[in-house]
């Protein structure tokens, strides 16, 4: 009877562990994948400058930010 008892802890408390150690490792993934966007943005004021000149216009820099504007909107 002990036995089992003694199993059944073990087993319960490696689950609990194991749950603890995701958790943790999901919440730290999150926040560095978080500041990876933050710190290099997937499109830069640079990137759509160079788009615009692509298109064969020339963008003034209340278009640049305007359109930085509504990219951070569509978040």
């Amino acid at each position: 009877m002990s036995v089992g008892l003694g199993v059944g802890l073990i087993i319960g408390i490696s689950i609990i562990v194991g749950l603890t150690a995701a958790a943790i490792t999901f919440w730290l993934t999150k926040k560095m994948f978080e500041k990876q966007l933050r710190e290099n943005p997937p499109v830069s004021e640079k990137m759509i400058r160079a788009m615009f000149l692509q298109m064969g216009r020339k963008p003034s820099e209340s278009q640049i930010k305007s359109v930085m504007r509504s990219m951070k909107a569509a978040k």
